[in-house]
C-alpha cells in the first residue's frame, strides 16, 4: 500500500477509536434505568420472602411513618401465613421472575410485572407497585 492509503486508514482508525472511547465514557457515566432498579429491588424483596426472611420483606414495604412493633409483628405473621397458603395451594412459590417494568420518574413510582413460579408447575403474573423515597425503591 502506498503512503496515502496508509494515512487514510490510520486517520479512520483514530476516528473510530475516539468515537469508541467517547461512547464508553458516556455509557459508564449514565445512571441505571430506574425501571430496572425498581424491578431488581422488587425481585429481591420477594426473594427475601421465599427465603423465609419475613422481616426483610416487611422492611421493604413503604411506610412514611414508623409503626408500632406489635403492628410490625402482625405484618410478619401475615407474610408467614401467605407463604403457608401458597404452600398448601401450589406447593409453594419456587421462583420469581421479572417480566417487565415501567417507571414514572416524575412521580417516583414504578410498576413491576413479575411471574411467580409455583411448585405445582403453574405460574401467575403479578403486578408489584413500587415507590421511590430518598433514592430507595420500596413495595407500595
Amino acid at each position: 500500500m502506498d503512503r496515502i492509503h496508509l494515512g487514510i486508514i490510520r486517520k479512520a482508525l483514530c476516528a473510530v477509536l475516539i468515537v469508541s472511547c467517547q461512547l464508553l465514557i458516556v455509557n459508564c457515566s449514565t445512571r441505571p434505568d430506574p425501571a430496572d432498579v425498581a424491578a431488581q429491588t422488587a425481585k429481591q424483596y420477594y426473594d427475601y420472602l421465599l427465603e423465609g426472611k419475613y422481616e426483610a420483606f416487611i422492611d421493604g414495604q413503604y411506610r412514611p411513618d414508623s409503626i408500632p412493633g406489635s403492628y410490625r409483628e402482625q405484618l410478619i405473621m401475615n407474610a408467614k401465613m401467605f407463604m403457608g397458603q401458597q404452600q398448601r395451594e401450589h406447593r409453594g412459590i419456587k421462583e420469581t421472575r421479572i417480566v417487565n417494568a415501567e417507571a414514572d420518574t416524575a412521580r417516583h413510582e414504578a410498576n413491576v410485572f413479575m411471574v411467580f413460579c409455583y411448585g405445582d408447575s403453574t405460574t401467575e403474573e403479578v403486578l408489584v407497585p413500587m415507590v421511590e423515597n430518598k433514592g430507595i425503591w420500596y413495595l407500595r
